[in-house]
């Protein structure tokens, strides 16, 4: 498992930060939107959509993906409110599986459409962050975040983790780990402030730090979650042995967001 989770940051981490440093912004845009309707793929799958069903996947998702990323570029005017019901909602279904766990009947068509919006609404952020002012090193320092939040919580949670986070969502993720990973976002992103953005306050950054390995935790939570109440392992088969393209950036969708709204 270690050796897994640490050649998967040596494969991919250089490959995403190329992308987004080289990449230029109408070509960033495309690579989101495919990217997007992949992950929106991945929706439809696991909730077993019927060929019906596929529209209101590229309803919830597929029109905001393209609208928000390649054609007005920027958030639409209800943006952070959108985002904010997408969370509670995908909070809601994180707390429904922790108590109540994931052992009866669900409307397929409302799980596919939940999904569908939080794919849809958020992935363009990604492309809204980098392509905006300063959005490069503002969109590496958000990747760092997370990762940092995701490598920390699972060091932290394998050394030293005892008291179970919530075992119904993820059994293996604790206490000690969650605060381990805030610990690690908020120490890179101290350190990484000079190198990426000086012109940020420190207590700004680390406001944005600890806020960011929060929601990373957050977002990995609500994935798991999504899968169980789907009744899947992984999201997809991107990449074998190591899930789908949701299990790989579902970490990364509410912090692209809030780090978006924090510097507009």
């Amino acid at each position: 498992m270690l050796q897994t989770r640490l050649k998967t940051v040596i494969i991919t981490l250089p490959a995403l930060l190329a992308l987004v440093t080289f990449a230029p912004p109408r070509v960033f845009s495309l690579i989101v939107i495919v990217l997007a309707f992949w992950a929106l793929v991945e929706i439809g799958e696991m909730t077993q959509v019927s060929d019906g069903r596929w529209v209101l996947i590229a309803l919830a998702g597929g029109i905001p993906v393209v609208t928000e990323t390649l054609l007005a570029g920027r958030a639409l005017p209800t943006g952070a409110f959108i985002c904010f019901i997408v969370f509670v909602l995908m909070m809601m279904l994180i707390v429904q599986v922790s108590t109540g766990g994931a052992d009866y009947a669900t409307d397929r068509a409302l799980l596919a459409v939940l999904g569908a919006a939080w794919v849809g609404l958020l992935f363009p952020y990604f492309a809204l962050l980098r392509n905006g002012d300063n959005g490069i090193p503002l969109i590496v320092l958000m990747f760092s975040l997370a990762f940092a939040s995701d490598t920390g919580a699972y060091f932290v949670g394998r050394w030293a983790g005892s008291i179970k986070l919530m075992p119904r969502v993820s059994p293996n993720k604790t206490v000690e780990g969650a605060l381990g990973g805030l610990a690690a976002a908020l120490l890179v992103g101290i350190l990484l402030r000079t190198l990426l953005t000086p012109w940020l306050p420190v207590v700004w950054v680390g406001i944005l730090s600890i806020a960011v390995g929060i929601l990373a935790q957050a977002g990995d939570l609500a994935n798991s979650a999504f899968k169980r109440m789907a009744g899947v392992k992984d999201s997809g088969w991107i990449f074998p042995g190591h899930g789908g393209l949701l299990d790989r950036v579902c970490s990364l969708l509410f912090p692209a967001a809030l780090t978006y709204y924090c510097v507009h």
